[in-house]
């Protein structure tokens, strides 16, 4: 597979009643076919969080964002661009991150959490000294986190309970 310059092309799920931001690296190709956030159908975002939040599992696009505002959560990406290897989060090259001002000056956002290593890494060097906000690092819930059982995710993302 060849590296590509992929641009962001969805906008932030968030509201002026948002608490807790959650940020990807970038959308993987499967998600940009859906056209929306953690849209592999074996990614376990959709499913690990609203099981967190004592929620029914959302499956269509305005089910997922209904969901998310309901429970105060932003979703968005650490990157607005970047050159990428199809999902390979080690292959990103020239990273250009979103300006999370764009949320933050709009809601009352009291914890960010990046749902990987690369997104926590990327978040720290590009958007931290901006923000002033220290994320909590989760686990990914791709499919390429394989090595991570369910129950042990479910576990990690508890700690955005208190926040909802």
């Amino acid at each position: 597979m060849q590296q590509e310059y992929i641009t962001h092309n969805f906008q932030p799920i968030y509201n002026e009643q948002s608490r807790i931001l959650m940020l990807g690296t970038m959308p993987s190709p499967k998600s940009r076919e859906a056209g929306f956030y953690y849209g592999h159908p074996r990614n376990r975002f959709w499913k690990v969080v609203p099981d967190v939040c004592g929620a029914p599992q959302p499956h269509t696009k305005e089910e997922k964002t209904a969901f998310a505002l309901k429970y105060k959560i932003a979703v968005w990406d650490v990157l607005a661009g970047c050159e990428i290897k199809g999902a390979d989060d080690s292959s990103i090259r020239n990273p250009v991150a979103n300006d999370m001002d764009f949320i933050l000056k709009h809601a009352p956002i009291q914890a960010v959490f990046t749902t990987g290593t690369k997104a926590a890494q990327l978040y720290k060097r590009y958007c931290l000294p901006k923000t002033g906000i220290d994320a909590v690092a989760l686990p990914s819930t791709s499919p390429a986190n394989c090595r991570m059982t369910y129950e042990e995710l479910y576990e990690a993302y508890l700690v955005i309970k208190q926040y909802i």
